[in-house]
């Protein structure tokens, strides 16, 4: 079965002596009576699904059957790439934005997405890692390993857990999006190797306490971006997946993204992560049911979101 706690993976990596990715690995090879190789292409297939996915989700005219929501990412789009345009946080962060939304509006209009972990939290991981594929020219093999970390902590989320908006609130979608991306962008900028050999001229026993360190911080990077969504309530307008979800998927990615640099930058988060996801599960059941994907609180219950569902339903 997948790792149901981080601290498993951890003790797998180090007795095994194998990275994190190819512990996950070997580990989904097994379940799945597979070879690692096999697993490795259908993660390379999902990759392709993600790719093709911003790509039509970032057409002006997509919209959803509704016409409640579409042209969003469209529209990022052109102010990232606009000189002139008003960018309070610059075109590159702009185009995570566009590209996170771009495979939520895709999603409404009923196109191909991979849901990660969910349909309705689908655009965090692919926005990110797609955006920082070029900047830091991360090849193919990178990115599936990253989505083999992103897997990891999204078991442990399911094992113990959930992620399920209508059994946790959103922070059970979003927020375990945003911890599975923050985690394997940890993992694929940190380079362990690279970074390790360099400042432990050697050593052996010195690089593996460097690689340990760097494997902790991968799961910091989880627990930033879990900590900052802690509590984020499921409150759909006109109970669709669009209104406020589709923009969720974009601050999903900023947090990702704010979880991942304080990791690389050496940030600990004081609580270790397999604590932090036993924290959500207390958090998501004791957020109200009318706050848990039944669009009877929140936003969802606006005067405008009524007539949003007055009017979609007339």
């Amino acid at each position: 079965m997948p790792y149901s706690s981080f601290a498993a993976l951890l003790e797998d990596a180090a007795r095994e002596n194998m990275s994190l990715a190819e512990c996950v690995q070997s580990r989904e090879a097994a379940d799945s009576d597979i070879s690692p190789g096999e697993v490795r292409a259908r993660l390379a297939e999902a990759l392709e699904v993600m790719k093709a996915a911003i790509k039509a989700g970032s057409a002006p005219d997509i919209k959803s059957r509704t016409g409640l929501t579409g042209g969003d990412a469209a529209q990022l789009f052109k102010n990232a790439n606009d000189p002139d345009a008003a960018n309070v946080v610059g075109a590159r962060f702009t185009h995570i934005l566009a590209a996170s939304i771009a495979t939520v509006e895709l999603n409404a209009a009923m196109g191909r997405i991979v849901a990660a972990p969910t349909a309705g939290a689908s655009g965090v991981l692919p926005g990110v890692f797609l955006s920082l594929r070029h900047e830091h020219e991360l090849t193919d093999d990178q990115l599936i390993d990253g989505l083999l970390i992103a897997g990891a902590i999204g078991a442990c989320f399911a094992s113990t857990a959930t992620l399920s908006g209508a059994a946790g609130g959103c922070q059970a979608e979003i927020g375990t999006a945003a911890a599975m991306t923050a985690a394997a962008v940890a993992y694929m900028l940190g380079s362990p190797t690279a970074r390790c050999a360099d400042t432990t001229d050697g050593d052996p026993a010195r690089l593996a306490e460097s690689i340990e360190a760097f494997n902790e911080s991968v799961s910091h990077a989880a627990s930033f971006a879990m900590q900052g969504q802690l509590g984020l309530v499921c409150d759909p307008v006109a109970g669709l997946v669009e209104v406020p979800c589709i923009a969720r998927n974009a601050t999903g990615a900023a947090v990702a993204l704010a979880g991942a640099q304080m990791a690389l930058a050496g940030l600990k988060f004081p609580i270790p992560f397999d604590e932090v996801v036993e924290a959500a599960s207390r958090v998501g059941a004791a957020i109200p049911p009318s706050l848990r994907e039944t669009a009877k609180g929140g936003l969802a219950i606006t005067k405008t979101a009524k007539q949003i569902a007055k009017d979609l339903q007339s």
